[in-house]
């Protein structure tokens, strides 16, 4: 697994389409020419980048694809596992919930909206990535801060002194702390009314005045043993907090509670604007009135485990321009974005009456300018679509891809036809993924302390099951082994917990003995999904 994990994480400017089709063999079983066609588009996105003239370079538009096929065939885990594997923005839509411009519902620009969000969230991530480790030190800085009030000269949060309201035991704790490190290393400092006390280094309790004063650091102190008290003072107070951030990083203080200030919403939590298709501008509203607002911060008292993830996450979004987050989202979106749009053909119906339906040729009507390229303006600024690749797919049982529009037939140059499933495919999508059925089956009853066999005459069994069952009944494809597979194990997950053989052997018996009424009742109307 952890070879799979490595490779998803490869470039997708570095990927070769023969790369994107053996990760893709990894989860989809056959449709080979799907695969192949998506790949080709991908590694175009990536040579079109590298062509060295400007004007040709914008002259050369992807070819988009169209994938016909029934369904359950992988038409839309190839999009699934797509979006994982380019790395690139990417959105899939389903085109029926889509209505015409002018009509109650969403508009076909919404998907370019959705596609730009996506891109800002990816971009945000691969650089928040970069300043993680300077923001989980910010976050440890602010922690420390509260644990110890005044123990860092220029303290930022000097204020953050209430912090240890009801944390004496951490006071106390960093005191003989501080007087268990000097009595170890022999750094007992100057005598004076600062010099810590001889107390055994397990002591609860400090005994009176000894032990550094975070809070009493005052003038008068330092001006009786001159400069060399301060800096002495300011030694103590350096030793204490690094020894305090070794216990902070070991975890022992991840139960303690403690008060830290965070940023508080300024943004009005009520709605602006209501209706149909008002999401948008009723978001935008909002983070506008947040931003006219002042910047208000608030108290909140959480555990120390709690503040590290708080304030972790704080750091990172300060660490992190977000005007560059924009303009890198919105150009990637422009050069590499790739939108799947579903269901195309539930919205190819031909014209019965005097006017089009707005659900189905006025959505292919708005698709026409999307497609062949145009400006969008979305929250994060104008889109243009000319270079995203759009992929669509359908299964086309009631119509076929000419009912399309003849402008919008012409925008997907690329057809690409998905086959049956076999009964071959059957078994080896029970066999071959890495997320298949069994194993998902396996780790599940694991979980139990059952363990799941499965013998390969009880997979070909499986296999035989499903496709007879879609070939006399409605063809659902691989979705159909999910019905076969709950209705299999049904009895096995019920009784897990109470099993006495922790081992089960699914085996041809075993399949034919919980299939049996499935294969001979081919009304099955409570199988079919």
């Amino acid at each position: 697994m952890s070879e799979h994990h490595t490779e998803e994480r490869i470039s997708v400017e570095t990927m070769t389409p023969s790369q994107i089709v053996a990760e893709l063999d990894k989860y989809i079983v056959g449709q080979t020419d799907a695969k192949k066609a998506v790949a080709i588009a991908i590694r175009n996105r990536v040579r079109r980048q590298r062509v060295e003239d400007a004007f040709l370079q914008e002259e050369i538009y992807p070819k988009n694809i169209v994938m016909i096929g029934p369904t359950g065939c992988g038409k839309t885990e190839i999009a699934r596992r797509l979006a994982r594997l380019s790395g690139a923005p990417f959105v899939k839509v389903e085109a029926t919930k889509y209505t015409e411009v002018g009509y109650v519902g969403r508009d076909v620009e919404s998907m370019i909206r959705d596609l730009v969000s996506g891109a800002v969230n990816l971009v945000k991530k691969e650089f928040q990535a970069t300043v993680e480790d300077q923001a989980r030190k910010n976050a440890e800085e602010r922690i420390l801060d509260s644990l110890l009030p005044g123990s860092r000269d220029n303290d930022r949060n000097a204020q953050s002194a209430t912090g240890m309201a009801g944390m004496g035991d951490l006071s106390e704790f960093a005191k003989n702390l501080q007087r268990s490190f000097e009595q170890i290393t022999g750094q007992t400092g100057h005598s004076g009314p600062n010099s810590p006390s001889a107390g055994s280094p397990g002591e609860g309790q400090a005994s009176g005045p000894s032990g550094p004063s975070f809070q009493d650091s005052t003038p008068s102190s330092a001006s009786s043993n001159g400069g060399a008290g301060e800096a002495e003072e300011a030694q103590k107070k350096a030793r204490v907090r690094e020894l305090m951030r070794q216990k902070l990083k070991a975890g022992e203080f991840d139960d303690k509670e403690i008060e830290i200030e965070v940023s508080a919403n300024s943004a009005p939590m009520v709605q602006v604007l209501s209706g149909p298709n008002m999401e948008e501008m009723d978001m935008q509203l909002q983070n506008m009135l947040g931003d006219l607002m002042p910047k208000r911060s608030k108290r909140r008292k959480v555990s120390v485990e709690d503040a590290r993830k708080i304030l972790f996450h704080e750091e990172l979004e300060k660490l992190v321009d977000p005007e560059k987050v924009q303009s890198e989202a919105i150009r990637r979106t422009e050069q590499l974005g790739i939108v799947f749009i579903d269901e195309i053909d539930k919205v190819c119906g031909k014209q019965t009456g005097g006017s089009p339906d707005v659900s189905r040729e006025g959505v292919q009507r708005d698709l026409l300018p999307i497609v062949e390229g145009a400006t969008v303006n979305t929250r994060h600024g104008p889109v243009k679509t000319d270079h995203i690749l759009f992929v669509a797919a359908g299964a086309f049982h009631a119509t076929r891809p000419s009912d399309l529009i003849p402008e919008l037939q012409g925008r997907f140059p690329i057809r690409v036809e998905l086959e049956k499933l076999t009964e071959a495919d059957f078994l080896q999508i029970l066999t071959g993924p890495e997320n298949s059925l069994t194993r998902q089956a396996q780790a599940l009853l694991g979980t139990e302390g059952v363990e799941l066999e499965f013998a390969t005459d009880g997979l070909e069994e499986i296999a035989s099951v499903a496709f007879r069952v879609n070939d006399q009944t409605e063809n659902i494809g691989a979705r159909r082994l999910h019905t076969i597979m709950e209705h299999l194990l049904e009895e096995v997950s019920f009784q897990a917990p109470d099993i006495e053989s922790k081992k089960v052997v699914v085996d041809r018996g075993f399949v034919q003995d919980r299939l049996q009424s499935i294969v001979e009742n081919r009304d099955l109307s409570q199988y079919i999904l």
